[in-house]
């Protein structure tokens, strides 16, 4: 909002200089964004007058105008195409200084030309040039344009928060420029202005929860020929509004003054009575901008028999408009609900005064007196006879005025200060709220209404808030704050999710943060039989059902970062995926299945680009070895198991589920090339997903004393089915439960000469020691035996000779 500081020093003047109060302003909450002088500076300026004109003897497009100054008469060439006589204009003698440029006597196609006829760009009032700036007719020739315009003024732009919307109006302002320096403010004074006529127009308010309140007046006979006065013109200037007749000019200056949208219609295309209603999807209305809307249900109207005569709070219709034409208006002053209006204007991509003020709120009883101000203005520029004032009110629809207890303890808690209960009083007072004391001392408690410009007040916090601004932000103490801090125990037994995600990045990986929103073809490919969650309203069709697996999104990033020249990827992401009960009627929070999830996905070579070695793709135990680094974490790595498995988004024979103490917790497996051929992917990509809930149990490591005794290793080679794995044969060999086993290792695998085509060989390390003796090749050999046996009666196996 921009205003003129003259203006506001016509309710209040404080002994402040410009910079001094705008910097008081913003501590103060009302935030100055800057300000500027009204005019460029310049000098020996005064009202001309054209006293006659002639055509230039040698320019089509000069004329020679005769000037009075007042003093005297000069001759001026001017090319501007408004030249004419009669008329009043900026007149810049001889010797003037614009700016830098200084005036001097010349000569313009052979024509002495004695000052220059000044446009509002020249004086740096506006950036409008297209013609010499025309004064009013009675303006007094001589004058010093600088006091005339009063130009020795400054434009200042404020930017205030939404709360603070009474603050919108230059009664608002100049009310809050008298709070903070105890200064008493100028009452507006705002007759009550009789009825000539007994004209009414009814009014009907279907939608009273956001229009309780309908202010209206009939006016006839008025003169839109008539000219808006040049002080009025000028405040509506300063404030970036453009002066267009004495009826729309008067509407804005109301709305500028108090802080009121009004709208004014010509009463003679007004049909029936007014309907204030909300909208049908559909229904139309052409704007004052002449555009044709077609509106959303519940956008709040103003209609009549005709239908739809304007959008409630944001632009009136052009079918009721008042046009040169007009001689009879229906001047309208309501109150609309700040919920009714907020965002409206936005969803038609329109943004305008009116609908910033009441989308933040205008005060509920300030309706009957801007109807009063606005036909006592009106009547004295364009005449005219008044109807009386109608006033339609639902008063059960009205806000309500809360009461707000406000404790002194409280107050001192908070701000830091001691602050005495006859400040806080006075200080409510200053405010204009209402309030009633009781109790002493630190115990003192007020009951406080706030008047209803200031809607926003409704809690303890929000007077306190006040008394800090009237206190003054700037006095306030400035201490840093004491706490005892202890630190949270953090069990040793849980492994944290910072600790995998180090673990992840320090083997070469890169965290991704996905949506949670993701693509229902996408969900569908990877886990067509889950049945994801839908979004009653998707940000895009891209982003419709809630993921199941981590992948969805993990996925989506690497091919936004393969069509981007990226041959090597690997990423991880914690976060959280979505189940639903299955068969669920009525989807309710408590249905939904929040699982914390560990994903990722590796894609290209298995090493960095380097000097030393080839390019490797990665393969199934590049990705199992990454993986297990992150099981090892928990020291119970021995619970864990690698199975085979199958999984929709998975190839069917590159595939491992994931087993705790034989619970799934996972996958891991190459992704399936029917998959990758949807997604375009040209390479090998591997994909593993995690239960955290199957990672953060952490088994804590217990301290033994090392044996001194030696250790003893034999190595065997049995031969087994082609199909039995190395975690059936290491859980076999286990099961023995032979305590003085303290490793078991599979070091070497063998098909071929020799061998029986649908069985290998599988050689083992066995490492025996004893923490209390040492062990005899007796009891070593019986070892032995004993694993053999279980090998043959388990797994088949039989020993290689």
């Amino acid at each position: 909002m921009k205003f003129s500081e003259s203006w506001l020093r016509e309710f209040v003047n404080p002994e402040l200089s410009t910079q001094d109060l705008v910097d008081q302003l913003t501590m103060a909450g009302l935030e100055v964004d800057g300000f500027e002088p009204v005019a460029a500076s310049f000098s020996k300026v005064v009202v001309g007058e054209i006293l006659s004109t002639e055509s230039h003897p040698d320019a089509d497009k000069l004329v020679v105008c005769n000037v009075s100054s007042g003093a005297e008469e000069h001759q001026v060439v001017c090319g501007a195409p408004n030249a004419r006589k009669g008329i009043k204009i900026p007149f810049a003698l001889v010797g003037a200084k614009l700016e830098d440029f200084k005036i001097k006597k010349a000569k313009l196609r052979g024509v002495e030309s004695f000052g220059m006829l000044c446009s509002e760009k020249e004086l740096g009032i506006s950036d409008n040039h297209e013609g010499l700036m025309e004064l009013p007719l009675d303006a007094p020739v001589g004058d010093d344009i600088r006091d005339y315009l009063s130009l020795d003024d400054a434009i200042i732009d404020l930017d205030l928060t939404p709360n603070r919307s009474d603050c919108l109006g230059m009664v608002g302002l100049g009310r809050e420029t008298g709070l903070v320096n105890g200064l008493d403010v100028k009452k507006l004074e705002i007759k009550t202005v009789a009825a000539t006529i007994e004209d009414t127009f009814a009014v009907s308010l279907q939608a009273g929860e956001s229009c309780p309140r309908f202010v209206g007046r009939v006016i006839k006979g008025i003169r839109l020929d008539a000219q808006t006065p040049l002080w009025m013109k000028e405040k509506l200037r300063r404030s970036e509004i453009r002066s267009i007749d004495p009826v729309v000019d008067v509407t804005n200056y109301i709305m500028l003054e108090l802080g009121q949208p009004m709208h004014a219609y010509d009463l003679s295309k007004l049909q029936g009575e007014i309907v204030v209603r909300k909208s049908e999807a559909s229904e139309k209305v052409v704007l004052l901008d002449s555009s044709d809307v077609e509106l959303l249900d519940d956008t709040l109207l103003i209609t009549d028999q005709s239908g739809a005569i304007g959008i409630a709070g944001i632009m009136g219709g052009l079918t009721t408009s008042v046009t040169d034409e007009t001689v009879d208006i229906f001047l309208e002053s309501a109150f609309f609900s700040p919920m009714a209006i907020a965002g409206r204007a936005r969803s038609y991509g329109m943004n305008t005064d009116a609908s910033h003020r009441f989308e933040r709120g205008v005060d509920w009883q300030g309706q009957a007196q801007a109807i009063e101000r606005a036909t006592e203005l009106l009547l004295s520029i364009a005449g005219g006879n008044a109807g009386p004032t109608t006033e339609t009110v639902l008063a059960d629809q009205l806000p309500e005025v809360p009461s707000v207890s406000l404790r002194l303890s409280r107050v001192k808690r908070l701000l830091g200060v001691d602050i005495g209960a006859e400040q806080v009083s006075d200080m409510l007072a200053r405010l204009g709220f209402d309030s009633k004391r009781d109790g002493e001392a630190d115990a003192t408690v007020w009951q406080v209404t706030a008047p209803s410009h200031r809607f926003d007040i409704s809690i303890e916090a929000d007077l306190i808030e006040e008394i800090s601004r009237v206190y003054g932000y700037n006095n306030l103490p400035v201490r840093t704050p004491v706490s005892q801090l202890h630190m949270a125990p953090v069990s040793e037994a849980q492994l944290t999710v910072n600790r995998i995600k180090d673990q992840l990045v320090a083997r070469g990986y890169q965290e991704a943060i996905t949506y949670s929103f993701v693509d229902p073809a996408m969900q569908l490919l990877l886990d067509p039989e889950s049945d994801p969650i839908g979004l009653a309203n998707p940000i895009s069709s891209e982003m419709g059902v809630m993921r199941t697996t981590l992948w969805s999104g993990l996925l989506k990033s690497l091919i936004y970062n393969v069509n981007r020249q990226q041959t090597r990827v690997r990423l991880f992401e914690t976060g959280l995926r979505f189940l639903q009960t299955p068969n669920t009627v009525e989807l309710e929070i408590s249905n939904i299945q929040q699982e914390p999830m560990l994903a990722g996905v590796v894609y290209g070579d298995r090493q960095t680009e380097n000097w030393s070695e080839g390019s490797q793709a990665i393969d199934f135990y590049d990705v199992k070895g990454d993986v297990e680094s992150v099981i090892a974490l928990s020291g119970d790595q021995a619970h864990f198991q690698f199975e085979k498995g199958v999984h929709p988004a998975l190839h069917p024979g590159q595939t491992a589920v994931i087993t705790r103490n034989a619970e799934p917790v996972g996958y891991l497996g190459l992704i399936d090339p029917r998959v990758a051929k949807s997604l375009g992917l040209e390479q090998n990509a591997y994909l593993f997903e995690v239960k955290l809930s199957g990672l953060a149990s952490r088994r804590v490591p217990q301290a033994t004393n090392l044996s001194k005794f030696p250790e003893v290793r034999r190595d065997i080679a049995v031969i087994v089915d082609k199909n039995v794995s190395a975690a059936e044969i290491d859980g076999c060999v286990k099961s023995v439960e032979i305590n003085a086993l303290q490793n078991l290792k599979l070091f070497d695998v063998y098909q071929g000469e020799g061998i029986d085509l649908n069985r290998k060989s599988i050689a083992l390390g066995l490492t025996f020691q004893d923490a209390s003796r040492t062990l005899t090749d007796d009891e070593i050999n019986d070892f032995v035996a004993k694993i053999i046996e279980a090998l043959s009666t388990q797994l088949g196996a039989s020993l290689r000779n």
